[in-house]
């Protein structure tokens, strides 16, 4: 560990005296005494003794109609967003689910810990207007029900279904689940898997490492055609180089309804994946491999583009990258060459283009290309046949520009959140991007395009400490990472979940400012303006002048 630790560093200060990205600098830094103003969620109820603490492992957090949701151990809290708060934030309705005795018995007997032998709430999926599917570990032994959203706090069981365990990240367009998780106890089967809705059941290739190999689930994307999934996994088209961890994105076809009898029976066949290349170009790229978190598709300067965050390995020296992907170059790679390894023993190579079986294997039935297909179970042996042995991409998806649009080497913190607001400012014409990071600390910035349009800078705002050590710490323990950001525009606060608390977080702090105007001008935040008739820097609402 030292001596990979050492190796980075020697690698960074190579890149440093070749022109490696140097740290910028915020305009303006919010330090925890300052922040500690801001309200917090512990779990209470108005009325109720305040002193009294219990346990909240807060999973995530989840806004709909107004109502922030926190998922968290054995409980889910509602909050009103449109309720005043000013020191501390109370819940207006909880569920609780906990785990059959039963089902903890049986986890303690599987050599668990009692800590671990809980409900932790995992998915929160709003399925439509009425009802909620939230699903649980439930001792691991997952179980989902839906829920009626009115009277969340009676909570009416319309059903209870076994699913593959805690569905991390799911999709659920069109009635259908789409979840990545692992299925057994052990964490061994990893898949990727369809339920409910009309369609058939699908999952990946079992206990196949070409597929899937110890892969960490990050996001779930739906776009046009196709579910994308963004993860990180060991690559195995390095394994000669030991355990090497790749990010990669996978899709998937909303209409595909498995093989034929014979071949993918129940199981994909337009499951391709690639790797996400964020790296600082060089004579020797500086690549950043642990994918952290994904946004959702954001629409900016006419593209569809996704934003990650990713960082250097956990045994290493901190350092963390952000990175843009057009959604279209990331469709272009799933077009271009498959890669294979012929022998357990040889390198891995791309499949020459003669050898590709028509149709093309990956695309979904029914399209342009493949109008004669109506459905995935009418494709010949040969296509279903090699995209079982070749779902892997021979290309990276490149960054935008080729390069992170975001750096930060330079201190002891890795960045593992993001949350964007695309339409900032009183005309909602900018896009801000907030950074969380497992210190506690958020990093804001405003992105800007360059000569070319394309998402390639970015100014660096601010800097806000926001954990609150007072309220947020529990048993003595400090947990600064952050869970989960939710935007709330309508009150202009970023909800910041950690493991023991949510803070409600304005999006600016125009009134540090005060009657300087200078200051406010100076401090190039979206969400802040100078009013001329009160002489003060206020935050600014949709439509203000």
């Amino acid at each position: 560990m030292r001596s990979e630790a050492l190796l980075l560093y020697f690698t960074l200060l190579h890149f440093a005296g070749a022109g490696f990205p140097e740290d910028s600098e915020p305009i303006s830094i919010s330090h925890g005494n300052y922040t500690r103003q801001y309200p917090v969620f512990v779990g209470h109820k108005p009325g109720r003794n305040t002193t009294q603490r219990h346990r909240l492992d807060v999973q995530l957090v989840m806004v709909m109609n107004r109502t922030l949701y926190v998922a968290a151990r054995d409980h889910i809290y509602t909050v009103d967003m449109d309720t005043s708060h000013t020191e501390e934030i109370y819940f207006s309705k909880k569920l609780t689910w906990k785990s059959r005795q039963a089902d903890v018995d049986t986890c303690r007997m599987k050599g668990k810990h009692k800590d671990e032998c809980h409900n932790f709430i995992k998915v929160l999926l709003k399925r439509n207007e009425d009802t909620l599917f939230i699903c649980g570990t439930n001792a691991f032994n997952p179980s989902c029900r839906n829920y009626k959203v009115c009277n969340l706090e009676e909570a009416i069981v319309l059903f209870l279904m076994l699913l593959p365990p805690c569905s991390f990240f799911p999709s659920s367009p069109e009635g259908k689940l789409y979840s990545a998780t692992v299925t057994d106890f052990l964490a061994i089967d990893a898949v990727i898997y369809r339920s409910l809705g009309d369609s058939p059941t699908l999952r990946t290739v079992k206990h196949d490492s070409k597929w899937l190999k110890e892969p960490y689930f990050v996001q779930a994307v739906d776009y046009g055609n196709y579910i994308y999934f963004f993860f990180r996994e060991i690559a195995v088209e390095y394994n000669s180089m030991g355990k090497v961890v790749f990010p990669r994105v996978a899709q998937v076809c909303k209409n595909d309804m498995g093989g034929s009898q014979r071949v993918l029976e129940k199981q994909w066949t337009s499951f391709l994946k690639a790797r996400l290349n964020c790296s600082v170009p060089g004579d020797s790229h500086f690549y950043f491999n642990i994918l952290q978190s994904v946004t959702d598709v954001i629409h900016f300067n006419g593209r569809d583009v996704v934003l990650a965050t990713f960082s250097t390995p956990y045994n290493s020296i901190p350092g963390s990258a952000v990175c843009a992907y057009d959604m279209l170059d990331i469709a272009t790679v799933f077009t271009g060459r498959f890669k294979e390894q012929k022998s357990p023993d040889s390198t891995w190579t791309p499949v020459p283009d003669e050898r590709v079986p028509k149709p093309r294997p990956g695309c979904c039935a029914g399209s342009t290309s493949l109008e004669k297909y109506v459905t995935s179970n009418e494709f010949p042996d040969d296509t279903l046949n090699f995209i079982k042995t070749h779902p892997l991409m021979d290309e990276a998806v490149p960054s935008i520009v080729n390069r992170p649009w975001f750096l930060r080497t330079m201190v002891r913190y890795r960045l593992t959140k993001i949350a964007v607001d695309s339409a900032a400012g009183p005309y909602q014409n900018y896009t801000v991007v907030f950074l969380g990071s497992e210190k506690g600390i958020i990093l804001k910035f405003l992105a800007r395009t360059g000569n070319t349009g394309f998402l390639n800078d970015s100014l660096f705002l601010e800097e806000i400490n926001v954990y609150n050590p007072e309220k947020c710490s529990y048993d003595g323990m400090e947990d600064k990472r952050i869970m989960g950001m939710q935007l709330d525009k309508p009150s202009s606060a970023l909800y910041v979940a950690f493991s023991t608390c949510v803070i409600k977080v304005p999006l600016g702090r125009c009134e540090r400012h005060g009657k300087c105007k200078k200051a406010c001008i100076a401090s190039r935040d979206p969400y802040c303006g100078w009013v001329k008739e009160s002489g003060l820097c206020t935050q600014l609402v949709l439509g203000s002048k």
